[in-house]
């Protein structure tokens, strides 16, 4: 991936990111696939349930980048955020928006941690928080991902075979209908 289009991901995710704390809630997992370097588009998982539910739904986002036949993946997700979701043990850096850039070669781990302010607090207890970015370590070639991540990033690559004239429309019909929040890309073309 071009160092540009990188740095516009991360631009993308970190205003996200931003925008979300803000409003009192932490975005949810997202999955960006790139076909020969171009975007695709942006797919947020669908609502999830704490266990079971969070692990297959993260692990789902693969969907939409195997039926595009995606050679790149970028995921991202909060450190706090999926362990909670996941039950699982908190691994690297926290609070912290990760994201991994992944091909059917491997994968670079990208952390970037942060710290919360405080904004304000809202009368149900939610807290409007805004992220104090913190020096990025250097990013890790075949770093540690969640579960749930790692199957996304292997399913990714593994092709969906749907009998179907246009299996990439009807895997976002699928997605869509399941609760994922799917935003293609315009110039993206099949």
């Amino acid at each position: 991936m071009e160092a540009q289009m990188w740095d516009a991901l991360v631009g993308v995710a970190k205003q996200a990111y931003t925008a979300g704390l803000g409003e009192g809630s932490v975005p949810r997992p997202l999955i960006m696939p790139l076909v020969r370097g171009e975007l695709v588009g942006m797919i947020w998982v669908r609502p999830l349930k704490v266990g079971q539910d969070a692990l297959t739904g993260i692990a789902e986002l693969s969907n939409i980048a195997a039926a595009a036949r995606a050679d790149e993946v970028v995921l991202v997700w909060e450190t706090h955020d999926v362990a909670t979701a996941c039950e699982l043990p908190i691994v690297g850096p926290a609070p912290c928006l990760n994201m991994v850039l992944a091909t059917r070669d491997g994968h670079v781990l990208h952390h970037f941690p942060y710290n919360e302010q405080l904004l304000s607090r809202g009368t149900e207890g939610w807290a409007s928080v805004a992220p104090d970015w913190r020096p990025a370590p250097a990013p890790q070639p075949g770093g540690e991902l969640v579960p749930p991540i790692q199957a996304a990033v292997n399913y990714s690559f593994t092709p969906i075979e749907i009998d179907h004239p246009d299996p990439f429309g009807v895997t976002v019909v699928l997605m869509e209908e399941d609760g994922y929040r799917v935003r293609l890309a315009e110039a993206f073309d099949r």
